[in-house]
């Protein structure tokens, strides 16, 4: 098989499934050898079983230790992909001091300790891609938690490209994307939302993986780009 990321290797770090699975198939088919990485090896086993080209390692993006031995074990390697993230939802006075360091550990200090550790195993045209959200881009109660830790990981995905250059460092701000982590809502209250998200937002559509997993190998493909946040989010945050 080939194609444009023909024999290079892509760490895809998160679950076996959603976001991260989208992204770890879309990049084999595109002609890596992917290294899908986290904390449940089970479950990541399970998902990937039979899937030729990807295989599976373990990593905990919040233990430096971890983060080291994962190089350790890769040695080198061509892009790195981080979709981990750890939601602190709710209004002020309902959040955790706990919840809230648990997010930014996982989805800002996490990346910033990838980078430190696994950017002198980039090879050559190598790249990282983190992850922001919309919650940054359009404030809302109810979002305060997440919107703090998406912001800041988009002001460390523009710290890191100028830092590390020339290693391209690009994000991606998803919007409102049909994964497992809206069930939480109970299905009637879920159709709900997402009946009121299509009809308000421009593309008038609810986001599919596939949309970001497509957002994802243009950010680790397209060799002028870097510093950027790519908002695929439908225009959600124009209503």
């Amino acid at each position: 098989m080939t194609g444009p990321l023909q024999d290079r290797t892509v760490l895809v770090i998160g679950r076996g499934s959603g976001i991260a699975h989208a992204v770890a198939t879309a990049a084999r088919d595109a002609g890596a050898h992917v290294v899908a990485a986290g904390r449940s090896t089970d479950a990541l086993a399970a998902a990937y079983a039979g899937e030729h080209r990807i295989t599976t390692d373990y990593v905990d993006v919040t233990d430096d230790a971890s983060i080291s031995a994962l190089g350790d074990r890769l040695g080198s390697l061509d892009h790195v992909v981080s979709t981990a993230s750890s939601r602190a939802r709710g209004r002020l006075a309902d959040l955790d001091r706990d919840a809230i360091r648990k997010s930014f550990d996982t989805k800002v200090i996490g990346p910033l300790m990838l980078a430190k550790h696994l950017a002198p195993r980039l090879n050559d045209g190598g790249s990282f891609v983190l992850f922001s959200g919309v919650a940054a881009f359009k404030i809302a109660v109810g979002t305060l938690g997440v919107a703090i830790t998406n912001g800041a990981a988009d002001t460390l995905t523009r710290s890191l490209s100028l830092e590390l250059a020339p290693i391209r460092v690009n994000a991606i701000s998803p919007g409102v994307i049909d994964t497992g982590a809206w069930d939480a809502l109970g299905e009637h209250a879920k159709a709900e939302m997402f009946q009121d998200m299509t009809a308000r937002n421009p593309a008038r559509r609810i986001g599919r993986v596939e949309d970001v997993a497509q957002a994802v190998l243009f950010a680790l493909t397209n060799t002028f780009l870097t510093g950027v946040t790519l908002a695929v989010d439908g225009g959600e945050p124009l209503t």
